[in-house]
Order: C-alpha cells, then sequence, then structure tokens
C-alpha cells in the first residue's frame, strides 16, 4: 500500500501551482475532490472542483466519520471524503491531499503513516509580495491571510520534510521523489 501525501503551507506560497504542476505531468498523481458546504462559482461542476453539499449533508459526513479531515474557512466547511483516499492507497495509487495546517494536523492523527509535506516560501518578504501581487484580494483580506501564514509558518516542524519554494519546476520533482512517482 501506497503512503498517503500531504502538501501544505500558508496561503500565497504556491499550493495550488504545484499540484496543477505535478497534474499535468503525472495525471497518474490522484488528487482528491473536497466536499463544501460553499455554493458553486460559476463554470464549477459538481464532482469535479468539490462535491457541493448542504449544512446537513456535511454533518452527516462528519457524524458518520466519512471525512478525512475537515475544516471551516470563511464561513463555509471543506473536507477530505475518506473512503477514496483509501481505496486508492489500497490500490496502490500515488495520492496527494493539498489542505490547510487544520486538516494535516487531523490527517496525522487519523493516517499517522502520511507523509506531511510542509511547502515554505524563499523568505517571508516573498510571501508577502506573492499575496499582494495576485492584486485580487481587498487589504483586510490579504492582512487576514498574513496572519495565518504567521500561524502556519510557526508550525513547520510539525511536518515530515519541509521544501523551500523557490522553483515549481524543483519543488515538483522533490515532491514526486518523495511519492516514489517516476
Amino acid at each position: 500500500m501506497r503512503r498517503l501525501t500531504v502538501l501544505s503551507g500558508p496561503s500565497g506560497v504556491g499550493k495550488s501551482t504545484v499540484v496543477a504542476e505535478i497534474r499535468r505531468a503525472h495525471p497518474e498523481v490522484w488528487l482528491s475532490v473536497s466536499v463544501t458546504t460553499r455554493a458553486p462559482r460559476p463554470g464549477e461542476t459538481h464532482g469535479v472542483q468539490y462535491f457541493f453539499v448542504d449544512d446537513a449533508g456535511f454533518d452527516r459526513l462528519v457524524a458518520e466519520g466519512e471525512l478525512l479531515e475537515w475544516a471551516e474557512f470563511a464561513g463555509n466547511r471543506y473536507g477530505t471524503p475518506r473512503r477514496p483516499v483509501e481505496d486508492r492507497l489500497a490500490r496502490g495509487e500515488p495520492v496527494l491531499l493539498e489542505i490547510d495546517l487544520q486538516g494535516a494536523r487531523q490527517v496525522r492523527r487519523s493516517m499517522p503513516a502520511a507523509l506531511l509535506v510542509f511547502l515554505a516560501p524563499p523568505s517571508w518578504e516573498e510571501l508577502v509580495r506573492r499575496l499582494v501581487g495576485r492584486g485580487t484580494e481587498p487589504p483586510e483580506v490579504i492582512e487576514r491571510r498574513l496572519d495565518a501564514a504567521r500561524v502556519e509558518l510557526a508550525a513547520e516542524k510539525e511536518f515530515d520534510v519541509t521544501l523551500v519554494n523557490t522553483s515549481v519546476q524543483d519543488v515538483c520533482l522533490e515532491l514526486l521523489a518523495l511519492m516514489a512517482v517516476r
């Protein structure tokens, strides 16, 4: 059975970019589709970007132990369905989760053999530049993300491995090597 790989790190560090590049180059790496209580955005399809459920449905998944991890963010809940992860691992497929610190901690408790990888920015200044440079969020949201990033960076020692995102290509190669994907 393969080991689950969890990728986490502060907002703006480039997790989504790294995951997209890995999936592009190695479609055999399976990325879990999260469940969320948030409404679909234009262009999002149920079962592709997310599984969209109402609060009662999410409560049921939590109560029945169907989520490997879950968290609340910006008034909505997000979680990783347990069964598809376990099924793919049992088949020997490489499985990657891109989740936040809270979720990574839950996975550590429920699947202690998982490999937790922390994606770190080259520097604090670079992280600030990336978050501000997006230009997609108002200053108060950026400040909240930076506050959260300070907490997340302080938790780096809880992870098995740290990769510094100086180059998406280099990080992808390192992550694939950790996952034993050729």
